[in-house]
C-alpha cells in the first residue's frame, strides 16, 4: 500500500483514448452464439463492443490514445521521459510493445517498457509512474494500458464475446504542484488463484505445439463465476483501504471508476461501498471491458464530456489474471 502522506507526488494533466471502428452488436453475437440480446444486456449492459480490424495491433490504438494524451496535456513527445505500456495482449512475445509504441510516437531513445498485471495493469502503472516521479528519477511519463482481448478470445465463446472489447487509454502525469494527484494506491497480488484467468500455451511452461494450437490453449480461459466473486469482494476491500491511505472516506469520492463490462459487479461495489450508483462511472453501450485498456478508457471520456472536472476526486479499481487487483484514488 502506498499512502501519500504529505501530500500528492504526481498528478495528471492529460488523458486520450482509441477504440476500433469496427462495431460487432449483440444482434452478431445473437447470429453467430446463439445467445440473446437481453442476456448480455442483463449481464453487462451492453450494445455492443468495439473489434479491432485484421492488421490492427496495440501498439497502433495505444499510439493513438498516447497522442491525444500528450496533446490533452498541452505537451509533445519530447517533454516525456518514461514509457509504461500496461497490456495483456503485446504485438508479439517479444519485443515489448511499449518499443513498438515508442517508435510509433517518435519518442526516440526515451526509456519504454511492458508491465503485465491483466486488467489492473494500468492501476499498477499509474503506481510505478508515481514512484518514479516522488523519486525525482523523471518528471513526465506516459502510462497507456491497451488491449486488444479479441485476439486470444475462442470466437465461439458466447460468455467471453459478449463481455470483451478492444481499446486503449493513455494518461500523463507529472509532478505535483498543489493538492492535486494521487492520494493513495493500494495493490496485490494472490498468485494461488492464476488458474481462474490465463493462456495456457505460447509461453515457456507450454510452447505452443500443432496439438496445442487444434486444443485451444492459445485461448483465454476464465471461471467467471469465481472471478465475479472476487472482484467484487477484493476492489470493495482494497478501495476501503485505498481510503484510509489517503485519510478519506467515500462521502469525499466525487466519482468512482471500476473495472468496465459487467453491470452486476458494478452494482454491488457501489452497494458494498455504500456510494451512490449515479455517481459509479460505466461506459454503456459499446465500451466492453478492455482488460488494462477499461479505465484510462472510462477516465478520458468522462474528462472529455466535463463529468469529470479540475478538483473532483475519483476512486478507480480494477482485478484481472494473476490474480492482481488494485485501487487508486487521485484528484484532479
Amino acid at each position: 500500500m502506498i499512502g501519500q502522506g504529505h501530500g500528492p507526488k504526481s498528478k495528471i494533466v492529460g488523458t486520450g483514448s482509441s477504440v476500433p471502428e469496427r462495431l460487432v452488436t449483440n444482434a452478431e453475437l445473437e447470429a453467430r452464439l446463439g445467445t440473446t440480446d437481453a442476456w448480455i444486456r442483463e449481464h453487462t449492459g451492453l450494445s455492443g463492443r468495439r473489434v479491432a480490424a485484421d492488421g490492427e495491433t496495440t501498439s497502433d490504438l495505444a499510439a493513438v490514445a498516447a497522442r491525444r494524451a500528450i496533446e490533452a496535456a498541452g505537451l509533445t513527445v519530447a517533454d516525456l521521459d518514461l514509457i509504461i505500456l500496461a497490456t495483456s495482449t503485446g504485438d508479439s512475445p517479444l519485443p515489448a510493445t511499449a518499443a513498438h509504441l515508442q517508435h510509433k510516437l517518435g519518442a526516440d531513445l526515451i526509456p519504454s517498457f511492458d508491465l503485465g498485471a491483466s486488467s489492473a495493469g494500468t492501476l499498477y502503472a499509474l503506481t510505478v509512474a508515481d514512484r518514479f516521479i516522488a523519486a525525482g528519477t523523471f518528471k513526465t511519463v506516459l502510462v497507456v494500458g491497451a488491449d486488444l482481448a479479441s485476439r486470444v478470445i475462442d470466437p465461439a465463446c458466447r460468455t467471453m464475446n459478449a463481455i470483451y472489447g478492444d481499446g486503449a487509454g493513455a494518461i500523463v502525469l507529472t509532478v505535483a504542484d498543489g493538492a492535486s494527484g494521487i492520494l493513495s494506491s493500494t495493490l496485490h497480488a494472490d498468485g494461488t488463484l492464476a488458474e481462474l484467468m490465463g493462456i495456457p500455451g505460447g509461453g515457456s511452461a507450454e510452447p505452443l505445439t500443432a496439438l496445442g494450437l487444434a486444443n485451444k490453449r492459445h485461448r483465454l480461459t476464465m471461471d467467471g463465476a469465481r472471478m465475479r466473486e472476487l472482484t467484487e469482494r477484493k476492489l470493495t476491500s482494497f478501495s476501503t483501504r485505498a481510503l484510509k491511505a489517503a485519510r478519506m472516506t467515500s462521502a469525499e469520492l466525487d466519482w468512482v471508476v471500476p473495472q468496465q463490462g459487467n453491470a452486476r459487479i458494478a452494482e454491488a461495489i457501489s452497494r458494498r461501498l455504500g456510494f451512490p450508483p449515479e455517481r459509479v462511472l460505466l461506459e454503456q453501450g459499446s465500451q466492453a471491458n478492455t482488460m488494462a485498456a477499461s479505465l484510462p478508457i472510462v477516465l478520458d471520456n468522462a474528462v472529455r464530456a466535463g463529468t469529470i472536472r479540475a478538483g473532483h476526486t475519483v476512486l478507480m479499481c480494477a482485478l484481472g489474471a494473476g490474480v492482481t487487483w488494485g485501487a487508486l484514488i487521485v484528484r484532479m
